[in-house]
């Protein structure tokens, strides 16, 4: 019985060894979460893991989805590598944050995976995703905040408490009206800030277009602070005479004052003899601007200048006379070049001396072409064109 025994612890020890055993880490615990058919494995940084161990749990809203397979050192030694398998039904966004916290005030450490919060959820959490150390966190544990305590218990913060408490017991010993008074103009201002609200929003962002449009012309303004310096060297070294200047306006703005104060009832007066006058002027609207249009060339027309240069007139008059194209124009019309007098076909023609023949003139050559008066009436009656 002894030799099958030993054979058996022989056996397991070899299996052991040759299956490469490093600890009880890698023996599954009873009870564990279910990974499923086919799970998936993560890598999570954390700055620090306190005494996270391998096979703890992995927990998806207080439920167990898988477990720690590994706790390692990252190759920057700042900061701990924190291998996972998960289940592969549960459904993560890529961009999951990790948090290392404690399931009782003494209970063991688990990871606790979830969405992140405020932030749009990215893709799915798949096998080889990595979650790096700026979407990881942990919790305080107990013997920090016991530790914390400690410190303000023992002559920190309750002390100068203390202290506070019994300087403000004094300060308003004997003040209290004083202290309502202000309480209630506190009051009072609160109500007028928060009354406007919308208007102060408003003037932030002004001032935040203003602080962006003076970024921009940041260069304009290092430009003109830099052209401003010699102006104000100028101003610098005329201090006196601007003194000066300043004191004689000064002096001259008295005098005005004292001369007027001391001439109002005149000024007023005349202002008073001045109100017809005006009125009239106001009254004449559009015939005053007439009148002094034509005040100028009176008693010529406005328009006389073009035509009298100083004590002359030039005026150029061209008469265009084509009588080819007027008799032309009178025989197309159907009248007669000579018009017979009224009455005249009714009586007997009048006996005339016979005379002889005149001889017959020779056409007249066509007048040159002036210049045209088509549109006028002269042209029209002259045949122009």
């Amino acid at each position: 019985m002894r030799g099958a025994l030993l054979l058996v612890l022989v056996l397991l020890l070899t299996g052991c060894g040759a299956g490469g055993f490093s600890g009880l880490y890698n023996a599954p615990l009873p009870g564990g979460a279910d990974l499923g058919e086919r799970p998936y494995r993560v890598t999570v940084e954390f700055s620090d893991v306190l005494d996270l161990v391998p096979q703890a749990s992995v927990k998806v809203n207080d439920v167990e989805v898988g477990r720690v397979e590994r706790v390692r050192l990252a190759p920057d030694t700042r900061s701990a590598i924190v291998d996972l398998v998960i289940n592969g039904d549960v459904d993560l966004p890529a961009n999951a944050v990790a948090e290392l916290r404690q399931s009782s005030l003494l209970g063991e450490k688990f990871v606790d995976l979830r969405p992140p919060a405020g932030v749009e959820p990215v893709g799915r959490l798949s096998d080889g995703d990595h979650i790096p150390l700026a979407r990881t966190s942990r919790h305080a544990e107990i013997e920090e905040v016991l530790g914390a305590l400690s410190m303000l218990l023992s002559g920190g913060g309750v002390e100068q408490l203390h202290t506070i408490a019994s300087e403000l017991n004094n300060a308003f010993e004997g003040n209290e009206a004083e202290i309502k008074a202000l309480l209630s103009r506190m009051d009072h201002l609160v109500t007028e800030l928060d009354a406007q609200k919308a208007q102060i929003t408003k003037a932030i962002d002004g001032l935040g277009g203003l602080s962006r449009t003076l970024v921009r012309e940041r260069r304009h303004l290092v430009e003109g602070l830099d052209h401003l310096a010699p102006g104000i060297r100028v101003v610098a070294r005329q201090r006196d005479q601007i003194v000066r200047m300043l004191t004689a306006l000064r002096t001259l703005s008295d005098v005005s004052v004292d001369t007027i104060g001391k001439s109002r009832e005149q000024l007023v007066a005349n202002l008073r003899a001045l109100e017809p006058t005006l009125r009239k002027l106001a009254d004449s609207g559009h015939d005053l601007t007439t009148a002094l249009k034509i005040l100028p060339t009176y008693p010529l027309p406005w328009n006389a200048g073009k035509t009298m240069k100083g004590d002359y007139a030039n005026v150029d008059v061209v008469f265009d006379m084509n009588l080819t194209q007027l008799v032309n124009n009178m025989r197309d019309s159907g009248q007669s070049p000579i018009p017979e007098l009224p009455g005249a076909g009714d009586s007997p023609p009048l006996p005339l001396p016979a005379t002889p023949e005149p001889p017959e003139l020779p056409a007249l050559p066509a007048l040159p072409a002036g210049p045209s008066t088509s549109g006028s009436l002269l042209g029209s009656l002259l045949g122009g064109s």
